[in-house]
């Protein structure tokens, strides 16, 4: 009975192949993603644009007024719609710990592929809702469409 190796080798010719398609595929994906060419996020102006205040009322309800105008556009009861409370609170973090005031507006957004975003626009940050469900991004779609009151 023979012995069998106990290191075993790979061929060098498929270790170089594969070596080479490894480096070719990192190239091709590095260069796409420097040169813009396949960018995940489609770019170009939104389909509607709004900016926000939201303000705390003492009775636990979230005012959301138009920044532009001051006028109320919506209040969402106390009790009720916690998803908008949640990404309200989640956007906001940064927000507060930066000691940024209530005089930066939100900006909310409708896009031609049919995400909505929300946007702080003293940080930057980003919420894509539809991440979140139809249900939770609709929400902000009927703020966003809303007409405010004087």
């Amino acid at each position: 009975m023979q012995a069998r190796d106990a290191i075993r080798t790979i061929p060098r010719g498929p270790a170089y192949a594969g070596l080479g398609l490894l480096l070719f595929t990192l190239f091709v994906t590095d260069g796409f993603g420097l040169a813009g060419g396949a960018d995940a996020s489609p770019q170009g102006a939104p389909l509607r644009v709004r900016e926000f205040r939201f303000e705390d009322r003492a009775d636990g309800a979230i005012l959301a007024r138009d920044a532009a105008s001051g006028a109320e556009v919506q209040v969402f009861d106390p009790g009720t719609n916690g998803f908008v409370r949640g990404a309200l609170r989640a956007i906001s973090r940064p927000r507060r710990q930066s000691d940024v005031g209530p005089e930066v507006p939100f900006r909310l957004a409708a896009w031609r592929d049919g995400r909505v975003t929300l946007q702080d626009l003293a940080t930057d940050r980003v919420i894509e809702l539809n991440a979140f469900g139809e249900t939770n991004k609709d929400v902000f779609l009927r703020l966003l469409l809303t007409e405010g009151s004087k």
